[in-house]
């Protein structure tokens, strides 16, 4: 069975991307500055949630920023508005200490009856880190990552638990209420020690898209290492969706998004992957740095273009309706059994999903008999 994943535009929404309102600072998630088209307004944020329950998708992704709302106050107030959805919390693990995260997650996951996961963000702009008092270096950040998923484990399952690591250390420590059941831990990463600390102790290993040959590699190498740790995960993959009746109006439409980018928000972006020290950023860069040529195309129905201005899961599936639901289903077929889509703007994506791709793949999957 597949789940669909998407995500809630906490920090804004917009129909364009890249666009400059003279503003110093670059907001990753819309590849726009701070100034958002759409603002994350409580009206909006519930329509998006609502959408995403009445399409068919089981889990709403709570970004985590300094320009994003607060995941856990957002979900505290949608589940009023909800009765299915589930809603994935990203933390950092260097801003909350992990048993007051445990506490405010068991408490809308028992006010929700259920419906909360965990999805731990490690990485960021190191200025953005900074700024929020982390100074800690990329492969000691991922050591502290270890030491929280494990405590929050423990925390879930255990009545009392004492822990004693290199950044936190508990005695006695309880928590009520107890998840209604064991939350998943959601984690991603590119570089080896998060693919590491990912094979050890995550549930959900989650993938940015990438090229089609580039995704199974990476898939079969976290197989393979969580192998040897006896360990089986269940695997995520990301991708904006620009969908069109046509193929060409698909393409047209991507175009179109990117048709105002601002020549200071690309140098902003090239800034901002110079100083970082995301290997996944990194890798998304020189895929659209290597496919300029080609207008950014980087596969079947895959396009790099957004991947200029935006920061994180910005490969886009590119195509009507029956040919995105085809690569979801390859992607199905590889291993992945959850699936993350959102696109600009955020709203309309959502509906076009749940009622014109949604229900292809389910269908192309009972065909092939990997759903039942």
């Amino acid at each position: 069975m597949v789940e669909f994943i998407t995500m809630a535009p906490t920090s804004g929404d917009s129909t364009l991307v890249g666009l400059a309102n003279n503003s110093s600072k670059l907001n990753s998630w819309t590849g726009t500055d701070e100034n958002a088209e759409r603002p994350p307004t409580q009206e909006y944020i519930k329509a998006i949630a609502q959408a995403a329950e009445k399409g068919g998708f089981s889990t709403l992704l709570l970004p985590t920023g300094t320009g994003c709302l607060d995941s856990l106050a957002v979900a505290a107030n949608l589940i009023a508005y909800t009765s299915k959805l589930k809603f994935l919390f990203a933390i950092r693990p260097g801003f909350i200490a992990p048993a007051t995260f445990a506490k405010q997650f068991a408490t809308v996951d028992y006010w929700s009856n259920g419906r909360a996961l965990v999805n731990i963000v490690t990485g960021g702009s190191p200025v953005e880190l900074a700024s929020e008092g982390d100074y800690l270096d990329h492969d000691t950040r991922y050591k502290r990552t270890r030491e929280y998923m494990q405590i929050l484990k423990k925390l879930f399952t255990e009545e009392s638990v004492d822990y004693e690591g290199e950044f936190f250390t508990l005695k006695g420590a309880s928590l009520f209420p107890k998840p209604v059941k064991t939350p998943l831990i959601y984690f991603g990463g590119a570089s080896e020690i998060a693919k590491e600390v990912a094979a050890e102790e995550a549930d959900v290993y989650m993938m940015w898209g990438e090229t089609f040959e580039n995704t199974k590699q990476r898939l079969e190498e976290m197989k393979q290492r969580a192998a040897k740790h006896n360990r089986t995960l269940s695997y995520s993959v990301s991708f904006q969706v620009i969908l069109g009746n046509t193929e060409e109006e698909a393409w047209e439409k991507a175009n179109k998004l990117i048709s105002k980018v601002s020549a200071s928000i690309l140098a902003k972006k090239e800034e901002m992957i110079a100083k970082g020290d995301s290997i996944g950023a990194k890798r998304l860069h020189q895929l659209m740095e290597s496919s300029k040529e080609r207008n950014f195309k980087i596969g079947p129905n895959l396009w790099a273009g957004l991947t200029q201005v935006l920061s994180g899961n910005s490969i886009a599936l590119v195509g009507t309706p029956e040919q995105i639901a085809e690569r979801i289903v390859e992607l199905v077929e590889l291993g992945f059994d959850k699936v993350l889509l959102r696109g600009f703007p955020h709203l309309e994506t959502i509906e076009q999903l749940g009622e014109l791709v949604i229900p292809k793949v389910r269908e192309k999957l009972a065909q092939k008999q990997l759903v039942k």
